[in-house]
């Protein structure tokens, strides 16, 4: 005879209730099943006009999806998502109402690991003040469990971190070359970031600006970012990156770039920075300025690296297990703008594809939507271009 546990115990969580209110005196009555208060599957609400109860299901939010599924490039162990186990400071206390812009500012501020417990469903926080990382702080972990997206509104940055900064103290000697904050943003969107008249360090980065210490993304989705729409080398919609320690590369990981709008380089942008962008996507992203870099005369300068604005002299830039399609630049590399000025940088493509990504302007013979200035050509392996 077949074992069926499970239809048992539903029909007794039905009829039980409603034998006990018939057995009390109330005249045969039917009354509504009431589930347990520990049961988050579903409430009980009026009986239809049969008598028979109906079960309200509450919906089930999973994580947003990032990133490219059919990758399949290896991830190293210090690009892999951190351990959030034992966090810092966790934001939130199981509902919206605490998740707040000063809640995580003063949290990045604290620094350590910091989580989210803002209820089940997804919710967006409008940061009325950037965050800023103190440059004492070893490390910072933004993770916001696939539910939280931090905006600026269209009106501000959202996360800032410069070593050289002063207001947020001078750790080293070195501070273009120093090994902490590691920074690290996962599982978490940015959205409506707008860095435009920010001038420090050259400007750019619409939702978030690194320089110096490491910095790591992974599993986040960046969409709807800006940044000034000319200057010559000012760059970085979603992200704008200045020295990392000893020349080691930003992970990219797993990871979604859609819609941003700058001067140069609509996702990303850096200048001296290395790059290893996997199993991600890059997507919907322009480069707007005119008159690239250096600016012809007469014109403000920019409009190239609709995806990836890449700038420098030694430096190595890796898009692997990626997806980067239906970006455009107006001048030069629709999709990827890598300039070595010493020639000794290299640009590597693999398991790939990158399609539909215009330059109005200029681009390399036999790249579609890259411009290529490096150390030989481009190592391009098991990719699509066109």
């Amino acid at each position: 005879m077949r074992h069926h546990p499970a239809a048992p115990l539903l029909i007794a969580s039905l009829v039980v209730p409603l034998a006990l209110a018939g057995c009390g005196g109330g005249g045969g009555r039917h009354a509504s099943a009431t589930p347990a208060p520990s049961s988050p599957a579903a409430q009980a609400i009026p009986p239809t006009p049969s008598g028979t109860p109906t079960l309200k299901v509450k919906r089930a939010y999973k994580p947003f999806s990032a990133g490219n599924p059919g990758g399949h490039a290896s991830v190293p162990a210090e690009a892999r998502p951190a351990d959030v186990s034992h966090p810092a400071t966790v934001i939130g206390k199981g509902g919206p109402r605490d998740c707040t812009s000063a809640a995580v500012v003063a949290a990045v501020a604290k620094g350590g690991v910091i989580t989210f417990d803002c209820g089940p469903k997804p919710v967006t926080i409008t940061m009325t003040a950037t965050a800023r990382v103190v440059n004492s702080r070893a490390r910072v972990v933004l993770d916001g469990g696939g539910l939280v997206t931090l905006s600026g509104a269209g009106r501000r940055r959202v996360l800032y971190m410069n070593t050289c900064d002063k207001a947020l103290g001078w750790t080293t000697s070195h501070c273009n070359d120093q090994s902490t904050p590691h920074l690290t943003v996962q599982r978490i969107a940015f959205s409506s970031g707008n860095s435009t008249g920010e001038k420090a360090e050259g400007g750019g980065g619409g939702a978030v600006f690194v320089r110096g210490g490491r910095f790591n993304i992974a599993g986040a989705r960046f969409t709807g970012n800006r940044c000034d729409s000319t200057g010559p080398d000012l760059g970085g919609a979603a992200v704008r990156v200045l020295d990392q320690y000893h020349g080691l590369p930003v992970y990219v990981v797993g990871s979604t770039f859609a819609g941003g709008v700058c001067s140069n380089g609509g996702a990303l942008s850096s200048i001296g920075v290395s790059w290893s962008v996997l199993n991600s996507v890059l997507t919907g992203n322009q480069a707007i300025g005119r008159g690239a870099n250096p600016a012809r005369g007469g014109t403000p300068g920019g409009g190239s690296g609709g995806a990836i604005y890449a700038d420098g002299n030694r430096f190595t830039v890796r898009v692997a297990g990626s997806v980067v399609t239906g970006n455009r630049a107006a001048e030069g590399g629709g999709a990827i703008f890598f300039v070595s000025n010493d020639l000794t940088g290299t640009l590597a493509l693999e398991s790939s594809r990158l399609t539909g990504n215009p330059s109005a302007g200029f681009q390399t013979a036999g790249l579609p939507g890259v411009f290529y200035r490096g150390s030989g050509r481009p190592h391009v392996s098991g990719t699509t271009l066109r």
